[in-house]
């Protein structure tokens, strides 16, 4: 009976032992770009890349690389190519789960030559109300002029009619050179802080085409100083820009997660500061 007893307490004990412990499921991280290594530095990923010959770049080390397994260029030291690669990362280097391959070709994002106008459009459509002044000069004079008044918040150019022209290419550079930039064509959308139709009159000083003032929360002068300000505290940074048609910065960082954004939000304003990750979590 002893024995019975001793059996059926160990039994008991295995049972209210701790549970095994849950698996921990490893996040993974995808990204096309070049990897390059030189005297200075072994793999690295890179986002931005001086095309000299050979290139420059630098990033985060990349763990697990063989350059034998892929193919490369080289000269003077220098070994590179672009390449689509997969692996975790630990915040500041990204090892490899998965062998790299050629990078993946997308789609070019869109250009600002194709950022919409936010006024309605004429009756009749968007054509010069004074032909003589809708010449380039003219409208590097509006903008130019447009910089100097109180509020201004940034400028770009309405080139929607581009998507009219039978033919047009914007990968092709003599379809560019024959159909982009027609100021008689083209809108010149200027925002402002505060009533923008109060610069109305001094714009149509110097320029004749169609025109579009919109209004703005921040003045170009303040998006670029919260830029500055949050390129600088920002951890991962590697490039920073203003975005005068959406109103906001833009921060590349190399991984965006959910506990950077919030701090983000929480710091600089909801929605003022856009994180933009180069490594983008596989799957989602």
């Amino acid at each position: 009976m002893k024995g019975i007893w001793r059996l059926a307490v160990l039994v008991m004990l295995a049972a209210c032992g701790p549970a095994p412990a849950a698996t921990v499921p490893t996040i993974q991280y995808q990204a096309d770009g070049t990897v390059l290594a030189d005297q200075q530095h072994g793999p690295q990923l890179c986002a931005i890349v001086a095309q000299s010959l050979p290139p420059q770049c630098g990033g985060p080390d990349i763990i697990g690389w063989d350059w034998n397994a892929v193919e490369h260029s080289a000269r003077n030291g220098v070994r590179w190519g672009s390449y689509h690669v997969v692996g975790t990362w630990d915040g500041k280097r990204l090892r490899l789960t998965e062998p790299p391959r050629p990078a993946e070709h997308h789609d070019a994002p869109r250009s600002r030559s194709d950022l919409t106008t936010p006024c309605p459009k004429p009756t009749g459509g968007w054509r010069p109300v004074a032909p003589a002044k809708a010449t380039q000069e003219a409208m590097a004079d509006a903008i130019a002029k447009a910089q100097k008044l109180p509020g201004y918040a940034g400028s770009w150019l309405d080139q929607s009619y581009l998507e009219e022209i039978e033919g047009y290419d914007s990968r092709d550079r003599r379809s560019v050179e024959r159909h982009a930039n027609d100021p008689k064509r083209l809108v010149l959308n200027l925002r402002f802080t505060g009533d923008p139709s109060t610069r109305e009159s001094a714009i149509r000083e110097v320029w004749g085409g169609a025109l579009c003032l919109s209004r703005a929360q921040r003045t170009e002068t303040e998006l670029r100083a919260l830029q500055e300000r949050a390129q600088q505290e920002i951890r991962g940074t590697y490039s920073a820009s203003v975005d005068e048609w959406e109103g906001h910065v833009k921060i590349a960082v190399w991984v965006v997660t959910l506990e950077l954004q919030r701090e983000v939000d929480a710091k600089y304003g909801q929605g003022l500061v856009v994180l933009e990750g180069f490594l983008k979590q596989v799957g989602s």
